[in-house]
């Protein structure tokens, strides 16, 4: 995990308990579950909706998006504006606003998965 992922525990502790989870070669930012942010090569994105993009186009930050089979596709989330990395109050104002953008996506929250078992060893040495 990179330190730019490991600092965003710091940036964001007046939300309480956050978690990041590797995901296609990034990290999805969670709290109680429900990912809210996103990182694609150090950059931070939060997660948007309709009530909320006008103030991320506002600030004129841009959608995450990805080429795919010679298409562009973008995401609902936008960059994160830069002042949240110093100032904690505006990093608890936007990492809530995007955090209730997810509760309002009605996408169930998403738990770590256990690791998965392996078959005990036979007497023998091999697996069963």
């Amino acid at each position: 995990m990179s330190q730019f992922v490991q600092s965003l525990h710091e940036v964001f502790e007046r939300m309480g308990r956050i978690e990041a989870r590797r995901m296609f070669g990034g990290h999805g930012v969670y709290h109680d579950g429900r990912m809210f942010g996103l990182v694609a090569n150090d950059t931070l994105y939060l997660k948007a909706d309709d009530q909320t993009l006008a103030a991320f186009e506002r600030r004129g930050l841009p959608a995450f998006g990805y080429e795919r089979e010679g298409r562009r596709t973008e995401m609902s989330y936008r960059q994160a504006p830069e002042e949240i990395f110093e100032d904690r109050e505006a990093a608890l104002r936007w990492g809530r606003m995007a955090w209730e953008a997810a509760l309002r996506s009605g996408a169930p929250p998403k738990r770590a998965r256990p690791a998965a078992k392996r078959p005990a060893a036979r007497k023998d040495g091999k697996r069963r």
